[in-house]
């Protein structure tokens, strides 16, 4: 039975596991190692989860198979009344393509929803074939853009 619940700093520790489980795989191909340790440090280190969460307002969501942490999202707000963004959602590889992903991103629509949310966007690496799930989920390409990810 699937769960979703709201972490809180305690659970740093367990999105840091579950970075190490699903980040690294899922960005072997796609990074460099250099680019890899240095978006690993830059998002996942205890300090910017702990600036995520208490200073910058990102909500984290664990979802779990029964005990079993399988992944986990962030959304946070913008600028713009209304927009929020989602901010990260990640999912062991032996769940993906079964739905298990839509119900974790239900779970940020939910909440976004019940916060007078209007609006939901995101940024995707354009070779990262997660881009086909979210146009499956109805996301749509609104614009492009280069973003440097560590030493160009």
């Amino acid at each position: 039975m699937y769960q979703i619940r709201t972490a809180t700093i305690e659970d740093i520790p367990l999105i840091q596991q579950l970075t190490d489980e699903i980040w690294r795989p899922t960005y072997k191909d796609l990074m460099t190692p250099e680019q890899l340790e240095y978006m690993i440090a830059m998002m996942y280190s205890t300090a910017s989860l702990t600036s995520q969460m208490a200073e910058k307002q990102h909500e984290f969501l664990l979802l779990y198979d029964d005990q079993r942490p399988i992944g986990f999202a962030a959304y946070s707000t913008t600028d713009e009344t209304g927009i929020y963004k989602l901010q990260k959602i990640y999912l062991h590889g032996d769940y993906q393509g079964k739905g298990v992903g839509r119900l974790l991103l239900e779970g940020v629509i939910e909440r976004v929803k019940a916060a007078n949310g209007t609006m939901l966007e995101l940024d995707v690496k354009r070779d990262n074939k997660a881009r086909f799930f979210y146009e499956k989920q109805g996301f749509t390409i609104l614009k492009e853009k280069d973003t440097n990810i560590g030493n160009g």
